[in-house]
């Protein structure tokens, strides 16, 4: 067996980016024929957008937008251009959200992300993320047999009933949260049931800290994380290296600004920004809402895609301020107006009972003049009061934070 998926996850990183690059104006036009990309996208040349500099004018889709798209125009918000019968599954997630399943094979692209956890074709893998209504199920199901591994479709809990299954079909694979990975093992060590099959598991929806990564390591099974989203399937994945996540072929990924749809620089922490090349249910620019930081060079394991830190909070920072919300995107058209200003940061306090609000500024050259001066943006954007503290260059830490709320 190979080390690699195929010969796609080693190629050239400029080969990769003229290949999605060229194969993107299509997907647009597929995009397009739906009648919400098409107002959004109005105007665009799809036969333009292909590189990055040209992907990241177009408007960003926010995913805490599609409640209310998918309300307006039901079941996908205008962002499908096919019929519900035209997909082999259709599910719905918190918001609610509605997801449909492609019928091609691994709709999700998870197929990768298990071969570099070390699953390979003839594993028996037991699942145990929801089969009910969510698509997360789904997703692990259809990439293990995407791969050639016959899945044990099993659901969390009912650990009883679990033990019968391990102990008859000897999985030697887990897909599943890491949470419910430690309840499986250390319920079966209370009971005196045989799991010591499983020697390997790819976990996703939940933290897993180092100290968990240690104590399942130390029960014999080797786990490695993946990321993803039930819109875009799996995104990115550890793999034998641990060093940060690869990003899935067949994906565009960006890390802009919270709050905006400006590209950081490299290392910067910023919200992540997913366009999916999947022609049967593309995705354009769809701002997640979790945030990340590109990782410098290729990883050692061989794999010459785009790696990140993986999650690091969430960009949606919102938060109320002497009863009006302020926004991430309304601190960003703070900075979009006083150009020489670096990283901006909200902070959120309380005094004398009262909400206090202080705009930290990174400025090169700060000056009277020009606190006051950010002073009434933030003032006439925020339509609230605040201070205007301005600091050194570069003294702001990068974690991609803009508003911080320290009331407690």
């Amino acid at each position: 067996m190979t080390e690699h998926y195929d010969a796609l996850e080693t190629r050239e990183p400029a080969a990769r980016e003229a290949d999605l690059f060229s194969r993107l104006p299509a997907v647009l036009r597929k995009a397009m024929a739906a009648p919400t990309y098409a107002e959004r996208l109005n105007g665009i040349d799809p036969g333009s957008i292909t590189s990055r500099a040209a992907l990241a004018r177009l408007p960003v889709l926010r995913k805490s937008d599609l409640p209310a798209l998918h309300k307006e125009a039901p079941p996908f918000g205008g962002l499908v251009a096919g019929a519900p019968g035209s997909f082999g599954r259709l599910f719905t997630s918190p918001g609610p959200i509605f997801e449909p399943e492609a019928t091609h094979a691994d709709p999700w692209r998870g197929a990768r992300a298990l071969y570099a956890a070390g699953f390979r074709p003839g594993d028996v893998v037991l699942n145990t993320f929801s089969y009910h209504l969510t698509p997360g199920g789904f997703i692990f199901d259809a990439s293990a047999r995407a791969l050639g591994c016959a899945v044990i479709p099993a659901g969390p809990g009912n650990t009883e009933a679990q033990f019968e299954l391990i102990e008859a079909y000897r999985p030697i694979g887990y897909s599943g949260t890491p949470d419910f990975l430690k309840i499986l093992l250390d319920a079966a060590s209370s009971a005196g049931r045989d799991v010591s099959s499983i020697k390997r598991a790819l976990v996703s929806g939940a933290a897993f800290p180092k100290s968990l990564q240690d104590e399942i390591k130390s029960r014999g099974v080797d786990a490695f994380q993946a990321f993803g989203t039930a819109d875009l399937g799996l995104i990115a994945f550890e793999t034998s290296t641990r060093q940060g996540m690869v990003v899935n072929e067949d994906l565009i990924l960006e890390i802009v600004r919270p709050g905006t749809g400006d590209p950081v620089a490299t290392g910067d922490v910023g919200e992540i920004v997913v366009t999916s090349l999947d022609l049967h249910h593309p995705w354009i620019r769809l701002a997640i809402g979790d945030l990340t930081a590109a990782l410098p060079g290729a990883s050692p394991c061989g794999r010459t895609n785009m790696r990140i830190k993986g999650w690091m909070g969430r960009a949606d920072q919102t938060t109320k301020v002497k009863g009006m919300f302020v926004r991430p995107e309304q601190i960003a058209e703070i900075g979009k107006r006083h150009p020489e200003l670096g990283r901006l940061r909200l902070v959120v306090t309380r005094a004398g009972e009262a909400d206090v609000m202080t705009l930290k500024a990174e400025a090169a050259a700060p000056n009277a003049n020009l606190r006051e001066a950010v002073n009434a943006t933030l003032r006439a954007i925020a339509k609230l009061g605040g201070n205007v503290e301005l600091v050194a260059a570069g003294s702001l830490p990068n974690d991609g934070k803009v508003i911080a709320d320290e009331r407690g």
